[in-house]
């Protein structure tokens, strides 16, 4: 049950360091009877910039304390790797880079109120987008006691100059300015870009869109191949470099893969996504490392897996795709198709080369000890091991049930 606004003594408020969360924290000192509120702050790889100075922020804002907690090895070992095991990806094209980070996120914040006791815990999501509902859905799996606080919902403030206007009077220093154009979200998977031309679906993204890629008609003209080995669906090396070691071999890795990508060009789309809430919105996003991974990953399942084990697969991650976009991370039914997911991903040892060039990453070779393609099978020409003969049988069966409709229907047409 969701404590009365007297009721609650301390807060812990995901804090970014923006505009939003810097009017959120003097908002709910005034709001709720000059609770205490302690900044809590997700490092999830968006970047040593957005970082810098965010303690001293949220202080002079006033935050009695604020707890800056990395989280970059377990969001990519805990959370990418198994969502990558799934195959999903949301509507064809995007690859859950915002969706992905918000479990990991919501865990350390309900962690850290729970440590310094808090009643409630609050978040700078507006009422039109995903997050809410994808933050608040953890909160509710993982500490439901808890009552959570979502200002934008409450308060009478609708736009940049109002947040302005609000710290402007309580002389609260903010490094935001009214020429911000696009709203941005960054962590180690990706980036993405909202607003300003992006909210004309018929205006061409500018090249002040794109901040992590190179521009694919100004990359390399010569191809880059990059080789990833994995044992058991999990990322072991790159290139002959071992990232297997325990501590930050799992982001270090992802790094790599951005650095790589991101000088070709690779991992930009530009879609209309259909968003939980109801609407529809058109964003961009730079997933160059994710590109690359995901690439790698689909090429050597396709020389393991046989065929019905690779549509089951491709079930879940359609279906995956919606629970980890909708926020349904700490659910038995995300559990059940994470194991089902990882089940298949146990065959998933081998090597795989994919060639960066202009845009495209593209598999160009694949081994795996689990391999089950024959080139004695496959080959067109003479071999010991199929006989043609056999097919007229088996078409005969496979397509059993179109012969009898078809004599069943020219019965009918006769009598």
């Amino acid at each position: 049950m969701a404590l009365a606004k007297k009721e609650i003594k301390k807060v812990v408020l995901a804090y970014s360091g923006g505009l939003d969360t810097s009017a959120i924290i003097p908002w709910l000192k005034e709001n709720y009877d000059g609770c205490e509120v302690v900044a809590f702050c997700a490092d999830v790889g968006q970047g040593e910039e957005e970082l810098e100075g965010i303690v001293e922020k949220a202080i002079a804002s006033g935050a009695s304390e604020c707890h800056v907690v990395d989280l970059k090895e377990e969001y990519v070992k805990d959370y990418i790797y198994p969502i990558l095991k799934t195959g999903s990806v949301y509507e064809g094209q995007y690859l859950l880079g915002t969706s992905m980070a918000r479990p990991v996120i919501a865990k350390a914040h309900v962690e850290v109120a729970l440590k310094v006791g808090a009643d409630a815990v609050c978040h700078g999501c507006t009422g039109k987008g995903n997050d809410q509902v994808r933050f608040e859905s953890c909160f509710a799996a993982l500490a439901p006691e808890l009552t959570v606080i979502a200002p934008w919902r409450e308060w009478d403030m609708v736009s940049r100059e109002d947040l302005l206007d609000y710290l402007a009077e309580r002389d609260i220093p903010c490094a935001a300015s009214l020429t911000k154009i696009y709203s941005r979200d960054a962590n180690a998977w990706h980036i993405s870009h909202e607003g300003g031309e992006l909210e004309d679906p018929w205006c061409e993204p500018s090249k002040e869109v794109w901040t992590m890629t190179v521009d694919p008609m100004d990359a390399p003209d010569t191809p880059e191949k990059v080789q990833l080995s994995f044992v058991r669906g999990e990322l072991v090396a790159i290139d002959g470099k071992d990232y297997s070691t325990a501590g930050a071999g799992a982001y270090e890795a992802l790094m790599y893969l951005n650095d790589k990508g991101a000088a070709h060009g690779v991992g930009r789309i530009d879609i209309v996504e259909n968003r939980l809430v109801g609407m529809k919105s058109r964003g961009c996003y730079e997933t160059p490392g994710g590109t690359i991974l995901m690439a790698a990953y689909k090429g050597l399942e396709t020389l393991i897996l046989d065929k019905e084990s690779l549509k089951y697969r491709e079930s879940i991650a359609l279906e995956f795709s919606h629970v980890i976009y909708d926020g349904r991370w700490f659910t038995p039914l995300a559990k059940a198709q994470l194991a089902s997911a990882a089940s298949f991903a146990e065959q998933l040892t081998g090597d795989v080369v994919v060639k960066l060039y202009k845009g495209m990453a593209q598999v160009i070779q694949r081994r795996s000890p689990n391999s089950l393609y024959s080139e004695e099978f496959a080959t067109f020409g003479a071999d010991d091991v199929y006989d043609q003969k056999h097919a007229e049988g088996f078409i005969r069966l496979f397509s059993l049930s179109s012969r009898i409709t078809a004599l069943s229907q020219a019965e009918k047409k006769d009598s």
